[in-house]
């Protein structure tokens, strides 16, 4: 049995749909009971809880195999890392009373750093509580920034004509599809073929600047002068603090993030090789946010 947690997400669905077409017994994890019904109907068993409670993941992780883990974000909380530290506190915990032996954790490029990473810095400290467990075998997930991030942006060329954010035009910014880390998380949590603390690093095809990005996103929208606008620090916090609902908090650490992938500090440490280039072009996803942009017209 292969628990998933955050089942209903971006990597954690397709990662369930992946096992329980390889024959898995799978038990999801999530929140909501009515965004684990899908999942249940294609044969999943299910439980919703609050992952935060570490008796909950206990219970979840006693008897399998293995388990894939994540800290899932809320960018509306007045101290994002408090939040992720309870979360990774409880994941731990659950890990080392359940007894499991096998756990692929999502983590991300730049979590070797402590800080000056914005968000990611809490992701730091769960690598080094994984790295911690006795007789565990962990795989770090680091793969760069998901292509699904740029769905958001549909909403900012409905209203304003392009799309805007702090990162530098030109950075080149290592990026990857969630169904490419939703595949190597799969085949690890089936094969458990590793022993140790494995760190593997997930990129695309290539790295790719916002210009490059914004210019995809135009050709496949049909809107191809398309701009990338890039916003001053001030500006974009005060539009995630505004209209987008983010805490003052988060809005900070976010400014920080892009900063640091504006700087090249967000990188790739094993560069780029076989194992890590994963094979999803941006371009074949771009289909994907054409196919959503007129939903919102």
């Amino acid at each position: 049995m292969i628990t998933v947690m955050g089942a209903t997400g971006n990597t954690g669905r397709k990662i369930t749909k992946l096992l329980l077409e390889a024959g898995e017994e799978v038990l999801a994890l999530g929140r909501s009971p009515e965004k684990l019904a899908e999942l249940a109907a294609m044969g999943a068993r299910t439980v919703a809880g609050d992952v935060r409670d570490a008796r909950h993941l206990t219970s979840a992780f006693a008897g399998a195999d293995a388990v894939y883990t994540l800290t899932a974000f809320d960018p509306t909380l007045p101290d994002y890392h408090a939040d992720q530290d309870r979360r990774g506190e409880a994941i731990v915990e659950a890990v080392r009373e359940s007894g499991v032996r096998h756990v692929v954790a999502l983590s991300s490029i730049g979590a070797e750093l402590s800080g000056g990473n914005g968000f990611i810095a809490s992701l730091h400290r769960q690598e080094q509580r994984l790295r911690a467990l006795d007789g565990v075998d962990v795989m770090l997930l680091r793969p760069g920034a998901f292509f699904e991030g740029f769905h958001a942006a549909l909403e900012t060329i409905r209203h304003e004509g392009v799309v805007a954010d702090s990162v530098a035009p030109d950075a080149k910014v290592p990026m990857v599809a969630t169904a490419d880390v939703a595949a190597v998380a799969a085949g690890a949590l089936r094969e458990r073929n590793w022993s140790g603390i494995v760190v593997r690093e997930l990129l695309g095809p290539r790295d790719l600047t916002y210009a490059e990005v914004t210019a995809v996103i135009g050709a496949a929208i049909g809107r191809p002068d398309l701009a990338y606008v890039r916003l001053p620090d001030e500006e974009l916090v005060a539009i995630l603090t505004g209209s987008a609902g983010f805490s003052s908090d988060f809005a900070a650490l976010l400014v920080e993030f892009n900063r640091a992938l504006s700087d090249g500090r967000l990188h790739s440490l094993d560069g780029r090789n076989a194992s890590n280039t994963a094979p999803t072009e941006f371009e074949e996803f771009a289909v994907e946010l054409a196919h959503a942009y007129p939903a919102g017209v």
